[in-house]
């Protein structure tokens, strides 16, 4: 999606088991006397010996102001590893729950979510029952503040003090190969609103497109004023299973020091803001999704695009090298941020996780393919398990062609090859198919698993409409050859912003080829990538010349025009008329 240097600058088997233990009540901090009540819901997706927890907290009762606890005892081997949105602590098979800093209030009917993993051996039964600042949780208000031991009348004295529902696991299911296979994908209703707003655009309508979660208030969702809409990512799990979709997509992407290669889509998190990341940011997302209630829709999360590339291509040493992306290469905020995310989405048994992989036109000089192969798996090592990672993503937001079939490295024109000419510039790779491929063999080759697919963003990389060739050119001169026969018509491979001339690519479509596991429009088209113009926002989002068509390039463009459209709004927000061109030029046609 990003800047693109060139060569001469250069799991486990999870089973999905819910279990909601009825609620109890909550006292209120601040005063014995007022009226209590709430209800916790507890869920676990498990697998072999170890599980992720999910805990949500709604209180019934009078305002909690002073700070919250939820107490339980594990009636087996349960242990605690790992915890997010809480601090929990555990003594032999007591544990304990304390609210995190930012969130010590519990409003009446407020909830509060956590999670954990665990390890069991033996059976992984739910808790009896939970207590809240030390009252037994009964689901109702007035209950009793008593712990959960306390017997109860004579009619219930073989039963548990709270009401437990029984587990409602069914069989061991397992991660599948490939999610898009067979499955209904989700269509984004606000997405969908827009794209019919531009005349012709409900013939494209229902192709589902990615959710980009870009900032922390777009977990829970905006007032509708900002440019990706009033949807959280709850909104869109609970429209999915609505729609009777089999699998969401979402863009993880709100990394410390985010995209620190360009302007136009930073984020809003500073370079040393890791602990804001994983506590605000990829904390609530693991417990939205590993919500019960949707286990059986398959959540594919695209993660952290542009992020890893750039610690390769983007630092001292490289033409372009910036500041920021030497920063965030020595604090290891990405390396470390990405492992994190990692960590906690593929804790999920239902959770599919795609890491973004750039595109050919990035890496795909020998001096980049396999370093990048090798910081991929730095960061999937420091989630703890290759196999948190089920795949990757090439292309995301970016407009290289899938296929190029009059110029590939092999061809030669006047007895040179097309690999001499100012546009291939001595690139492994001219089309984002072959190189996807053969960059999915490199990442098994350095430690992934054998099973990994690979994703490809075909959202804008058509390239049809009057000015696309078919044929290849009768010229000799091979610049001349190459400019008249390639189907990517930017004026450079390095212009990745608003391209000018840019059509729809090949639909959304499940194992269209040999390794890959789906094209994608990761990118919802029609979505802008960074503002013509200096535009003032509270996003985060700057102003990136590479968007302007008045710019005349960088290093990293070979100092040529940007081919950026006009009058484009900021990174994310609705721009029809480049939805209406996408249209007009899409391949195959509309």
């Amino acid at each position: 999606m990003r800047p693109i240097p060139t060569r001469a600058r250069a799991f486990t088997a999870a089973a999905a088991v819910g279990v909601v233990a009825a609620s109890g009540a909550v006292a209120v901090a601040t005063s014995a006397s007022a009226a209590a009540g709430c209800r916790v819901d507890y869920s676990v997706n498990q697998w072999n010996t170890g599980f992720t927890g999910n805990v949500t907290v709604t209180n019934l009762g009078d305002p909690i102001s002073g700070g919250w606890n939820l107490k339980w005892t594990w009636p087996g081997s349960q242990t605690v590893t790992q915890a997010w949105s809480a601090t929990v602590t555990q003594s032999g098979q007591n544990v304990t729950a304390t609210n995190p800093s930012w969130a010590a209030s519990l409003p009446t009917n407020g909830t509060a979510n956590f999670g954990f993993n665990g390890s069991w051996s033996g059976s992984n039964t739910a808790p009896a029952s939970f207590t809240l600042n030390g009252t037994v949780c009964t689901g109702s208000t007035g209950g009793p503040s008593t712990s959960p031991s306390t017997s109860t009348s004579p009619s219930t004295s073989t039963s548990p003090s709270t009401s437990v529902s029984p587990s409602t696991s069914t069989s061991p299911t397992t991660k599948v190969d490939n999610p898009y296979a067979g499955a209904k994908g989700y269509v984004n209703p606000e997405w969908k609103a827009k794209a019919e707003s531009v005349s012709g655009g409900s013939r494209v309508s229902n192709n589902p497109t990615a959710v980009w979660i870009d900032r922390i208030a777009a977990i829970e969702g905006t007032d509708g004023s900002s440019s990706n809409g009033s949807m959280g990512v709850r909104d869109h799990l609970d429209a999915a299973l609505a729609q009777g979709a089999g699998y969401i997509q979402f863009v993880v992407y709100n990394l410390p020091g985010r995209d620190c290669a360009a302007l136009a889509s930073n984020g809003e998190l500073g370079p040393n803001d890791l602990p804001r990341y994983k506590a605000e940011y990829i904390d609530p997302i693991a417990a939205i999704q590993s919500d019960a209630k949707y286990k059986n829709l398959r959540i594919i999360n695209v993660i952290e695009i542009d992020s890893l590339p750039n610690l390769i291509t983007n630092t001292s040493g490289q033409a372009g090298g910036t500041a920021m992306c030497d920063t965030m290469k020595a604090n290891g905020g990405y390396v470390q941020g990405v492992g994190y995310a990692l960590n906690k989405l593929g804790a999920i048994g239902n959770v599919y996780n795609y890491v973004d992989a750039a595109h050919h036109g990035w890496i795909g000089w020998d001096s980049n393919f396999g370093p990048t192969a090798d910081i991929m798996l730095q960061a999937a090592q420091a989630s703890g398990n290759v196999k948190n990672v089920h795949g990757f993503i090439t292309n995301t937001a970016n407009y290289s062609a899938l296929r190029e079939p009059f110029v590939q490295p092999t061809t030669t024109v006047g007895g040179q090859s097309v690999r001499q000419s100012k546009w291939v510039d001595w690139n492994q790779y001219t089309d984002e198919l072959t190189f996807a491929q053969a960059f999915r063999t490199k990442l098994v080759s350095v430690g992934f698993d054998s099973g990994i697919g690979m994703l490809i963003d075909t959202s804008r990389n058509g390239w049809g409409g009057s000015a696309r060739p078919t044929a290849a050119s009768t010229s000799t001169v091979v610049d001349t050859y190459v400019n008249e026969s390639r189907i990517d018509r930017r004026i450079h491979a390095g212009n990745w912003c608003n391209q000018s001339g840019a059509g729809l690519g090949e639909r959304p479509t499940a194992a269209p080829a040999t390794g890959i596991d789906a094209y994608v429009w990761v990118k919802p088209p029609g979505e802008s990538d960074g503002s013509s113009t200096l535009i003032e926002n509270d996003e985060g989002k700057g102003f990136d010349r590479m968007c302007d068509p008045t710019y005349t390039g960088n290093a990293r463009n070979g100092n040529n025009l940007s081919g950026a459209l006009a009058n484009a709004p900021i990174s994310g927000a609705w721009f029809p008329a480049q939805f209406s061109q996408l249209m007009a030029n899409a391949y195959p046609a509309l």
